[in-house]
């Protein structure tokens, strides 16, 4: 996974009206916290921020900080982004600074790779879980889990048990929680009822 650099300043002051301030200047208040060090509140760029988690990879991509004094060179991955809910906008983030050489429990999207035998007869495909949690290490973080439902038939499902992710990530969601179901044909179970009135 590539590493997106990151402009980060730290500050010494806060509340309200201070991370209303930064926020005009095109800053993000955000802390920087884990592992060996002390939190420390920073300041990031908003649109090096943007341009770190967009893409596939989102809010799993390693972010090497820049600037910071001490966390120059630090690696980390954001754990928590507040955004304003009708404008869009990032309000604060958290980044988790982290080791390369241990493991980090991160969600990834499920990305369905194929047409479900039972989608083919009329049936509906609803996905109950879009995320997964996952346990790596963090070079080794997916994009997504690519989950193929090509045998599931009208009725049937498929659990956290029968994902079969790459070597090296393990799943952390109870085995028994349903991933995708395949539900069957509303058309026909109505006619069916229509019928036998």
């Amino acid at each position: 996974m590539d590493q997106k650099v990151v402009t980060i300043e730290t500050r010494d002051s806060f509340g309200k009206n201070v991370c209303r301030r930064l926020r005009n200047k095109g800053l993000v208040p955000g802390v920087v916290y884990g592992k060996g060090i002390e939190t420390v509140a920073v300041s990031v760029d908003r649109k090096e921020l943007q341009a770190a988690i967009a893409g596939e990879g989102g809010i799993n991509n390693l972010i090497s900080l820049k600037g910071g004094g001490v966390l120059d060179g630090k690696i980390v991955i954001v754990t928590n982004l507040a955004r304003n809910s009708l404008k869009g906008s990032t309000l604060h983030v958290d980044l988790h600074k982290i080791s390369l050489q241990e493991k980090v429990k991160v969600k990834v999207p499920v990305t369905i790779t194929t047409i479900a035998q039972g989608v083919k007869e009329g049936g509906m495909q609803d996905i109950v879980m879009h995320e997964i949690e996952i346990e790596c290490l963090p070079t080794e973080i997916p994009d997504h889990l690519d989950v193929d439902v090509t045998e599931l038939a009208l009725g049937a499902s498929l659990h956290v048990s029968d994902l079969r992710p790459p070597a090296g990530i393990k799943v952390l969601e109870d085995p028994n929680a349903t991933v995708v179901n395949i539900m069957g044909k509303a058309k026909e179970a109505e006619e069916t009822v229509e019928e036998e009135a």
